[in-house]
């Protein structure tokens, strides 16, 4: 018997006993529905985050100077000469490779001063992985590699009352204890959605990035991407393997570890208020299917799946285009744990074939007490009133 034939079955018997498959077939659709937009409000947030972490700060994978992650010296540098490049990019299914010279500084402007973190970067490789030029909020982005001037985030250029055209003054170590003093124009205000990193990354093209620490050639991080990171963990050891021992390779829940516990723990939690609500779907599927004879229930099933599914789809597609913006002191509590203030939604196929599974699992398992009691039925005397 198809599924085809199970639905216009299912369509044509919907107006006997009216209430009861109403009841049913929207029991199973809410359970759906509900399990359905949770895991994808659930599994968005999840993914948004961590695409915002890893484009602006981690990438999937980095590569560092084995040394630098005992304290982010200066000192413990990688090469960022083309035969050190063509090395990284004989590493298979890569998409994007961004070399960065992280270093920290002291940031000064005419009434104040704050440590910042300068970021070292190549304009246009940036730009192309992270899209930080459709970031900025004021001014324009870098217009040439080695250009004399930064950009700041919102955050910091409020703290230290800073508008575009003003000078910032950098001063800290540069390579090999030499001192790291300059001047830089602002030339953009870019609003970053991590609000930690935009009350304090100050942008400079890689270049003057590099004059600033005297680091000649040489950067603190390569950054890694790809398309796909199903297997991860396959990917970093064969990228170890094609850079030997003389780099580290590091994922992101290793250079950010706090996300990582934090998505953990949400998952956890968010599957146990799931499993709580097919726990109480089932029971009232239990209660309901006790009082019904067996003849409809694979119709009633395939309502109540193809009912959730007609609801809950075009909804999840509504937020995926359009995130839920959060404002107040949700939004001030998002910006402070380092997420974007939004509710993103994800539609990975894979999100909609567990609940469906699941939900004909309870349906499956709600029957099984009816079908083993007809079994043992006694017609005649169940004709006569008796049990």
């Amino acid at each position: 018997m198809g599924w085809l034939f199970l639905v216009k079955l299912a369509w044509r018997n919907i107006w006997r006993q009216k209430r009861r498959t109403l009841i049913t077939a929207s029991t199973i659709a809410m359970t759906l529905m509900l399990s359905l937009f949770m895991r994808s409000m659930q599994e968005g947030s999840y993914s948004h985050n961590l695409d915002n972490v890893t484009r602006f700060y981690s990438g999937y994978l980095q590569l560092q100077h084995p040394q630098f992650s005992d304290n982010q010296s200066i000192d413990k540098l990688l090469p960022a000469d083309s035969k050190f490049s063509k090395k990284i990019h004989s590493i298979t299914g890569l998409s994007h490779v961004v070399p960065r010279l992280e270093s920290f500084a002291l940031g000064a402007s005419a009434s104040s001063s704050k440590g910042v973190v300068v970021m070292g970067i190549s304009p246009q490789l940036e730009d192309v992985y992270s899209g930080l030029a459709a970031k900025i909020s004021q001014g324009r982005y870098f217009v040439t590699d080695n250009e004399n001037g930064c950009v700041i985030g919102s955050g910091l250029a409020e703290y230290l009352r800073l508008e575009l055209g003003d000078q910032l003054v950098l001063y800290g170590q540069g390579y090999h204890g030499v001192t790291a003093a300059g001047l830089y124009p602002v030339v953009g205000i870019v609003h970053f959605p991590v609000g930690q990193f935009d009350r304090r990354v100050v942008y400079l093209p890689l270049e003057s990035a590099q004059q600033l620490f005297a680091t000649a050639e040489q950067v603190s991080s390569w950054v890694l991407h790809f398309d796909n990171i199903n297997h991860l963990d396959k990917l970093k050891s064969h990228a170890q393997q094609v850079m030997g021992a003389q780099v580290r390779v590091r994922d992101w829940a290793d250079l950010s570890p706090e996300l990582e516990q934090q998505v953990a723990l949400d998952r956890i939690s968010g599957q146990f208020l799931i499993f709580v609500l097919y726990g109480v779907a089932g029971f009232g599927l239990f209660a309901t299917i006790m009082m019904m004879t067996l003849e409809r229930q694979r119709e009633f099933a395939v309502m109540g799946l193809v009912l959730g599914m007609a609801v809950i789809t075009p909804t999840l597609v509504w937020f995926y285009y359009h995130p839920i913006p959060l404002s107040g002191e949700i939004a001030m509590t998002m910006e402070e744990m380092g997420f974007e203030a939004i509710i993103p939604f994800s539609l990975d196929p894979a999100l909609f074939v567990s609940p469906i599974v699941i939900v004909f699992c309870l349906v499956f398992v709600c029957i099984l007490y009816p079908i083993g009691r007809l079994q043992r039925l006694a017609i005649a005397a169940a004709l006569k009133g008796g049990r």
